[in-house]
């Protein structure tokens, strides 16, 4: 049974190469390099994880886990490319230039009891370093899908906890007690709506049950992982499908708490976000570059200017102070959910306090606006607000246009007097000749 939180005695069901789609030719060179060197050397060696879950589904992986009986120093002592990881969890690291193959040791039950093995007051794990067979591991996986381990040795998979049944069935499913399992670690919940998302799959109603439980212990998790957590959710081509999920289930909250309150409120400002979420699919889709600045910056307009317009209410000061302002002490409190780096922070900050300066169109200030280091990140935002109805579509235009124009015709647009002004001549200062009283 799954999810009697028991590892079962019995052995792996094993699915010969001849009954599943997994090819070697969709493995990558160095991962194989690993396995091989593995298996020669006498140790077991497994792809697991997601790998042979996308496999199996048609997607094509990127990413390649391995699995063994050797320990991170019998792995360092084959691999002179490799170095050792983590105190939460000792990994192996196998580099191939740019390619990391990560390698970890089978892993024991949580539930030994050794110095190697650390919770919080919360059941949270926070360091686990007990190793143990495969038999043993499989229960440390986190869902049934992504508990499929591809042997090298025959090429076969195997299968202890009914992954390739509920990967036909589509269903996220966790593996043991679900309420235990999400205490030992919150940001399975994230991890069930991303896999969903991404594999058109449901997540198992005994994994839904037990998220609306166990939704408010994700305060519990270090700010920095959510904001990995955050990239994998809003990065990966399925946006605005895994916000709704994330709002469906209280998740979002807990992540963005000011943003999901506006939320609740604004209908036009989830449409802007939903507007963002969109367009961020769409880079995805075409293979372009995507910021978490912009989409962070979007999150936060909202709630920015809630803030500002007190602030201006209070003491007087522009418009654009006071959305910097107030955008610095939201992240503030932000930054105790998910924190953000300030390589992102920073940036996101001035792209919305430029926003009141694309509602002057005149003169040399407006115009310095285009050669602002943030200007087209700040233009992009602008423009988005536009098509939302939310920002003048026609100063949208006007900004659209000028910056296909030559230097003359932005002159022009913005009506600066480009006549040479006459040069006022600087007066010189005589010099005062000391007055030398003459000898009597």
């Amino acid at each position: 049974m799954k999810n009697s939180g028991k590892p079962e005695s019995k052995g792996p069901k094993i699915i010969p190469r001849a009954a599943h789609n997994v090819s070697r030719d969709e493995v990558s060179k160095s991962a194989l390099k690993v396995l091989y060197r593995l298996h020669k050397s006498g140790y077991q060696a497994f792809l697991v994880g997601g790998c042979v879950r996308d496999a199996l589904v048609g997607l094509h992986p990127k990413d390649f886990d391995v699995a063994t009986n050797a320990t991170p120093e019998e792995v360092r002592a084959l691999f002179g490319n490799c170095r050792l990881i983590g105190r939460r969890f000792r990994l192996a690291h196998v580099r191939f230039g740019r390619e990391i193959i990560e390698v970890a040791t089978f892993r024991a039950a949580a539930n030994h009891v050794d110095d190697d093995v650390a919770h919080d007051h919360e059941g949270r794990i926070i360091r686990d370093n007990v190793y143990g067979s495969i038999e043993e591991d499989v229960w440390r996986r986190d869902f049934t899908c992504n508990a499929l381990y591809y042997n090298i040795a025959d090429f076969s998979i195997w299968d202890y906890v009914g992954g390739v049944e509920d990967i036909e069935r589509k269903h996220i499913v966790l593996i043991g007690d679900a309420d235990k399992r999400l205490q030992e670690d919150p940001v399975r919940m994230l991890r069930a709506v991303r896999f969903a998302t991404k594999l058109g799959f449901t997540i198992d109603s005994t994994v839904v049950k037990s998220m609306h439980k166990h939704v408010g212990r994700l305060v519990n998790v270090p700010a920095a992982r959510l904001f990995d957590e955050f990239l994998k959710l809003f990065q990966a081509g399925r946006a605005e499908q895994t916000f709704d999920m994330l709002r469906e289930y209280g998740l979002f909250a807990q992540l963005f708490p000011a943003t999901d309150q506006e939320l609740n409120e604004d209908a036009a400002f989830d449409a802007f976000v939903r507007a963002a979420l969109q367009n961020t699919d769409c880079r995805v889709a075409e293979g372009k570059s995507v910021t978490p600045m912009f989409l962070l910056g979007v999150f936060f307009w909202a709630p920015t200017r809630r803030v500002a317009a007190i602030r201006r209410a209070e003491e007087k000061m522009s418009e654009s102070q006071s959305l910097s302002l107030a955008s610095y002490e939201l992240l503030a409190e932000q930054q105790k959910r998910v924190s953000i780096p300030r390589r992102f922070t920073v940036p996101m900050r001035e792209m919305i306090a430029l926003q009141p300066r694309f509602t002057a169109t005149r003169g040399k200030r407006a115009m310095n606006l285009l050669e602002h280091r943030r200007f087209r990140a700040a233009y992009d935002f602008m423009a988005l607000l536009a098509e939302v109805g939310q920002f003048d579509s026609e100063l949208a235009s006007f900004w659209t246009e000028v910056q296909k124009q030559s230097s003359d015709e932005r002159a022009d647009s913005f009506q600066i007097d480009r006549k040479p002004r006459a040069r006022r001549r600087s007066r010189r200062r005589r010099k005062r000749k000391p007055n030398v009283s003459q000898p009597s």
